[in-house]
């Protein structure tokens, strides 16, 4: 995992999206600039993250695993169409 996918996950995290769904990229962009600007960027999303975690673990652990999970799907890594990928 990258950095970048770190943070959006943990802005995902703090989000208002419910944990579950499955939202389209657009939403997903959407609801992560919406709580890096409500939370001051992007530190501010990973110590309200810190702070479930302390105080509510039963509901970050599957919390997290959603906005990774959606992260990692809509930001995956598509081959650029045209190039031939080298082994």
């Amino acid at each position: 995992m990258t950095i970048l996918t770190d943070a959006r996950a943990e802005a995902l995290f703090t989000s208002s999206l419910a944990t579950g769904s499955r939202p389209e990229q657009h939403v997903v962009e959407q609801a992560i600039r919406t709580a890096v600007r409500a939370r001051g960027g992007v530190r501010g999303c990973a110590a309200d993250v810190a702070e479930e975690y302390g105080h509510h673990p039963e509901c970050a652990v599957p919390r997290m695993r959603w906005a990774r999970g959606v992260v990692e799907h809509v930001y995956r890594r598509r081959p650029r169409s045209g190039w031939a990928l080298v082994a």
